[in-house]
C-alpha cells in the first residue's frame, strides 16, 4: 500500500474513534507463514505415493526395477521437489491444504492482537481488523468487552467486505469501509466518554 493509502486508513480510524470509546487497529499481512515445511511434507507424501503407483504399473506391465534403483528415484524425486519449493516460495501455499492456511492465518491474527496490546485497553474495547493476502483470509478479533454486545454475523459481514475488496485489489477502500462499519458498531454500544483517550495507534501496520 502507498503512503497515501496508509494515510487514508489512518484518517478513517481517527474519524471512527471520534464517535466511540472503543479502539480500532488494522494489520495487513502479505502472508502468515513461509509454508516451506508444510508444503514440503505434503509434496513429499505426493511424490512417494505417485512413485508407488508408477512402480505397481511397471510391475503390471512386466517391467521390473530393482529396489535400490526405485529408492534412488524416489529420493531424487523428493529432492527435486524440495529444491523447487525452496527456489520458488510463491508456489508453496498452493501445496498446503486450506485448513492449514486458515489455521496459520488465524494464529497470526491472534499474535498480532496480543503483540500490539489490543487486549490491554482500559475498558477491553479493542478491535483488530486483520487481513492476510497470501491466504485470502480476513478476521475481526474483538476484546471481551465488545463480544458480549456484538453478534457474530456483524463481524462476518465486515470480514466479507474486507475479502471482497482485497480480491479486487482495493485494500485501502476495504480497510476504510471496514473501519467505518466497526466504528458504527462500537458507537452504538460504546459511545465516547469525556475522559476518553486514544490508547492505540491509528495507523495500519503492514507486515
Amino acid at each position: 500500500m502507498t503512503p497515501e493509502e496508509h494515510a487514508r486508513v489512518a484518517e478513517a480510524v481517527r474519524q471512527a474513534e471520534e464517535k466511540t470509546s472503543g479502539e480500532i487497529f488494522c494489520v495487513l499481512a502479505r502472508a502468515s507463514d513461509a509454508y516451506f515445511f508444510p508444503s514440503a511434507f505434503f509434496v513429499t507424501i505426493a511424490v512417494l505415493v505417485v512413485g508407488l503407483i508408477v512402480a505397481f504399473l511397471l510391475d503390471y506391465w512386466w517391467f521390473s526395477i530393482g529396489l535400490p534403483e526405485f529408492a534412488a528415484l524416489q529420493f531424487l524425486g523428493v529432492l527435486a521437489a524440495l529444491l523447487v519449493l525452496w527456489a520458488f516460495p510463491a508456489i508453496r501455499v498452493h501445496y498446503v491444504p486450506h485448513s492449514v492456511r486458515r489455521r496459520r492465518a488465524h494464529d497470526n491474527a491472534v499474535r498480532q492482537f496480543l503483540a500490539h496490546n489490543i487486549h490491554l485497553t482500559g475498558e477491553r474495547t479493542g478491535v483488530l481488523l486483520f487481513l492476510s493476502m497470501e491466504e485470502r483470509y480476513a478476521e475481526v478479533i474483538a476484546d471481551s468487552g465488545i463480544n458480549a454486545h456484538v453478534e457474530q454475523k456483524d463481524w462476518d459481514r465486515i470480514v466479507a467486505l474486507l475479502i471482497s475488496h482485497a480480491g479486487r485489489d482495493r485494500l485501502a477502500e476495504g480497510f476504510c469501509e471496514a473501519v467505518e462499519e466497526v466504528g458504527a458498531l462500537l458507537a452504538r454500544h460504546f459511545p465516547p466518554r469525556p475522559d476518553d483517550r486514544n490508547e492505540l495507534d491509528d495507523h495500519l501496520v503492514e507486515i
